[in-house]
């Protein structure tokens, strides 16, 4: 990390160097090329955020979208690694690597091209083109796009990043205990710079030191006379819940009266915001979710303490995100930088117990007591009631191709451009049109279909720049269908209708048809009723299946089976 002393140098370095050609002023910044920075959460919901109806406190992202662009519409895939993977490509999971997770979920899926459960290199990484075109690149946070983790031909030094610090798999401990997320994992994996790391510092806590990471690397970019491209990769508010002591109880009582109160509230502050429509309806709860008052007394404070906890890290985040955008006003880079800020995926509502031996490994070596949950030692995630407010107005959550578990909040700031300033867009928009919109901002052509002599995959993304340049009224076509598949749940959406099947008990393993204007929370099936509609998205369904080649799950996947599912109530 630069000291104090070497960066006052460097930047007196970097002041001499370009005094002469005019760049020490905010009007000859906006003559330079653009600098991008990405921000992504990590299981971060849909109404989580202060700027989408919720009460937890994120003024610093809140006030990006009131600068820029908040979208309603934003698309990923249902897991992390896959999104991650679309993010880096701008090409469709089953292509890039991530048809499935890791590449183990179905014994069909093995050695299957596009299933490797890694980032292939039947794609070129976008950093990598950037920096050929002389941008500094980094990336500070969760990587999760190699497996096996430890494959180092994998890891981000190899994709494009100049600069790398990063977790490997896919979570850890927020704390410098380096606590894995799995006991099969054989350890958590940081590597800096193509290096791994043995000890992390004391004061480690993920979010502050992935910001202070972020900073160092665009600092670097000063020194050095490049424009940046940044992707701090957070691994909060990802299981396991932990945060510094000092902001522990924050929260503390905010939400003990429970999930369905919680909601309530939320839709109404999400209405008022106009982010959901006055017309939509509290959906009831899903049937694998126990009534609040159901619940004894003991188990109510386990799980409002989890929940507060949870909080606690959305707001460090945010407090985060505030410091690095303070940096970069301080140094004059704020106005010529496009800010992208994502979730991943939806909110996590799955039993984690169900992975492995998991459960009885966390009730041996952890000490979940009420007063011990969310510090380093402790291991809890916030489980369906939550994640359900966190969904709202949708349907399940992560690892689902409901609304649930692929739209997500999603905010494009770029100060010098004032015409995006406070405003909304509802029109869909993908994660795979980051990509190509980031390197049409920096004037970089994507190679096609061939790079550095092997055939690749052109980008299934589509540049934002005509959209954002108000050149064009929708970023997409509304009659372009859009797919996705993760664990055989498949989707399909194409103007304001959409197809899904999910495997019971999640969904009638036959394909449903839902109008996402007037029902976005995918609530009542209008398959028998609009059969023409519901045929013609199944036929832009089986164009893609055919064309993307994908291999269906041949066995029922396990993520996401709950440990409270009461038949009753389904």
């Amino acid at each position: 990390m630069l000291n104090n002393l070497q960066l006052a140098l460097y930047l007196c370095v970097f002041v001499i160097t370009l005094s002469g050609c005019g760049i020490g002023n905010n009007s000859a910044v906006f003559n330079q090329p653009p600098n991008i920075l990405l921000i992504v959460a990590d299981d971060l919901g849909y109404t989580d955020l202060g700027c989408y109806g919720s009460e937890i406190r994120t003024p610093y992202i809140d006030t990006l979208a009131a600068n820029g662009i908040l979208n309603t519409a934003f698309y990923t895939a249902p897991t992390c690694s896959p999104t991650r993977a679309m993010l880096l490509s701008g090409v469709d999971n089953h292509r890039n690597g991530y048809g499935t997770m890791e590449g183990n979920w179905a014994e069909n899926q093995l050695g299957v091209r596009g299933y490797e459960g890694h980032l292939n290199f039947d794609v070129v990484a976008f950093p990598k083109l950037l920096q050929e075109a002389g941008y500094h690149t980094s990336i500070s946070g969760k990587w999760h796009q190699a497996y096996p983790a430890n494959n180092q031909k994998l890891w981000p030094d190899k994709r494009g990043f100049g600069r790398s610090f990063c977790l490997l798999q896919g979570g850890a401990g927020h704390f410098e205990d380096q606590q894995k997320l799995f006991s099969f994992f054989e350890r958590t994996l940081y590597t800096e710079d193509g290096e791994l790391i043995d000890h992390l510092p004391e004061d480690f806590y993920s979010s502050d030191y992935y910001t202070q990471k972020t900073i160092e690397f665009i600092d670097e970019s000063l020194v050095h006379g490049k424009p940046f491209f940044s992707y701090l990769s957070f691994t909060a508010p990802h299981w396991p819940l932990q945060v510094p002591d000092e902001i522990i109880d924050l929260y503390k009582g905010r939400y003990d009266n429970g999930y369905e109160v919680l909601a309530e509230e939320r839709l109404v502050k999400a209405k008022d915001k106009g982010i959901i429509s006055k017309s939509v309806s509290l959906p009831h709860l899903s049937p694998n979710i126990k009534p609040w008052l159901s619940l004894s007394t003991e188990e109510q404070k386990v799980s409002a303490r989890i929940m507060e906890v949870y909080a606690a890290m959305i707001e460090r985040l945010d407090e985060n995100v505030g410091k690095l955008i303070r940096h970069l006003k301080e140094t004059d880079l704020y106005d010529n930088t496009l800010i992208v800020f994502m979730a991943d995926n939806g909110a996590e509502g799955n039993s984690i117990w169900g992975i492995g031996d998991t459960k009885e490994w966390v009730a041996q070596n952890f000490d979940n007591d009420l007063p011990n949950i969310g510090r380093k030692n402790s291991y809890v995630f916030t489980g369906p009631g939550w994640a359900q407010v966190s969904s709202l107005p949708f349907k399940w959550y992560k690892a689902f191709s409901s609304e649930g578990g692929v739209r997500t909040p999603s905010i494009i700031c770029f100060p010098k451009w004032n015409q995006l300033m406070g405003k909304q867009n509802d029109d869909f928009i993908s994660v795979m049109d980051l990509a190509p919109t980031f390197l049409d901002l920096a004037g970089v052509q994507h190679p096609g279909n061939e790079y550095a002599d092997r055939e690749i995959f052109s980008m299934d993304g589509i540049s934002l720049l005509p959209w954002l340049k108000g050149e064009s009224l929708r970023a997409h076509d509304p009659d372009r269908a859009h797919c996705w598949e993760l664990y055989g749940r498949r989707a399909v959406r194409k103007g304001d209708w959409k197809a899904i099947w999910l495997d019971a008990p999640y969904g009638k393993e036959t394909w449903e048809l839902y109008n996402l204007v007037s029902d976005p929370g995918e609530q009542k099936d209008l398959a028998s009723s609009h059969a023409a509609k519901l045929d013609d998205l199944i036929e832009a369904w089986d164009l893609y299946e055919s064309k993307y080649n994908l291999t269906l799950p041949n066995e029922k996947v396990a993520y996401g089976i709950e440990e409270y599912w009461s038949e009753e109530r389904d």
